[in-house]
């Protein structure tokens, strides 16, 4: 799902893709058109698409895009196919990084619980510093390999302390029950697997708050935000009150109620385990989207420093050849100050 080293290698060179990119954005502006990139993340927003919220709202022909990975999505915007995406930190910083003139101006989700690490019954881990000399199964490249690499800096344990081994989702579900792994980070539908026979050690929403959060954010392609900037105030708008009325009253997300539905039929997802998947993730409030937490704050917020942790971990990783020293110009929270201010 999160997987981000596959990500934008074939990307154009940079001289055609912003010619590509402003015609593309100029056309559909004096059209009052869009290409939205979503993907199969259940939560609010796929409420509001499936309503067509955004399009009442907005007046605004949208032509909507699944994707099935934030690389993809990436390429996609490079290439100007899309105008806006939803797309996940790793693969956002991973893009910029690379000279894709994009924005994020809205965070669909912080991962928050979505993505943990646990520990096996049995394993004899109870602490993080029994995690030494155990076998770690995390797909590498994935924000879980981040945030793993970041709770063992943390802990104090140096990478060659632990056993890191590079596995998918349903490599490490099937690994756990073999008894071949001792521990794994990873998210939905195998990290519920996992917790049956295993316990938490520790989740991403507490790592992000140590200062190096990840999250599914939607970013757009600069010229076109700027040549249409009613329209995002508008988008910002919907996507909030959408958020909103989750908090408001999550329990509301039963089996057979409309939001469950409407996810279901965006994602494929199974009725019953939606609700349980959305209440893993935390929904950002207009003001805490707008705050130095999240958007604002310039180099120092929160979305700012994230990406470019993220970045400083690609490189390391050898799969970005650059870092920005400066990732704030990369966020934006103008569109939901603008928002903020609509009746």
């Amino acid at each position: 799902m999160r997987n981000f080293f596959n990500t934008i290698r074939n990307v154009l060179g940079m001289t055609l893709m912003t010619a590509v990119m402003i015609h593309s954005g100029s056309a559909l502006a004096q059209k009052k058109e869009v290409t939205i990139a979503y993907q199969q993340i259940n939560g609010p927003f796929l409420v509001a698409l499936a309503n067509g919220d955004i399009e009442k709202a907005t007046g605004y022909k949208i032509n909507w895009r699944q994707f099935d990975s934030g690389a993809k999505v990436a390429t996609a915007m490079a290439s100007g196919d899309v105008q806006i995406g939803v797309i996940g930190s790793s693969p956002l910083a991973a893009a910029v990084s690379r000279g894709v003139d994009l924005q994020l101006f809205w965070v669909l989700d912080d991962i928050n619980e979505a993505e943990a690490m646990v520990v096996r019954n049995g394993s004899g881990i109870n602490k993080p510093s029994d995690l030494k000399g155990k076998k770690i199964g995390v797909p590498f490249a994935s924000t879980t390999h981040f945030h793993t690499m970041f709770a063992l800096e943390t802990w104090g344990i140096k990478p060659t302390e632990v056993q890191l081994l590079n596995m998918q989702p349903n490599q490490i579900a099937a690994a756990w029950e073999r008894g071949d792994i001792d521990a794994a980070y990873v998210w939905d539908p195998a990290l519920s697997k996992l917790k049956q026979s295993g316990k938490v050690l520790v989740t991403s929403g507490e790592l992000s708050k140590k200062g190096k959060a990840t999250f599914d954010g939607i970013a757009v392609e600069r010229k076109w935000a700027e040549a249409n900037p009613d329209f995002m105030a508008k988008f910002v708008k919907v996507a909030s009150a959408a958020d909103a009325a989750y908090r408001s009253n999550p329990k509301s997300w039963t089996v057979d109620s409309a939001a469950v539905k409407a996810n279901v039929k965006l994602t494929g997802a199974d009725a019953k385990d939606v609700a349980t998947s959305v209440a893993l993730y935390g929904y950002p409030s207009l003001d805490e989207q707008i705050s130095g937490a999240w958007l604002g704050g310039g180099a120092n917020g929160g979305v700012a420093k994230a990406l470019k942790a993220t970045a400083d971990f690609l490189k390391n990783e050898g799969k970005i050849d650059a870092v920005a020293p400066d990732y704030s110009k990369y966020v934006t929270s103008k569109y939901a100050e603008a928002a903020k201010k609509l009746k």
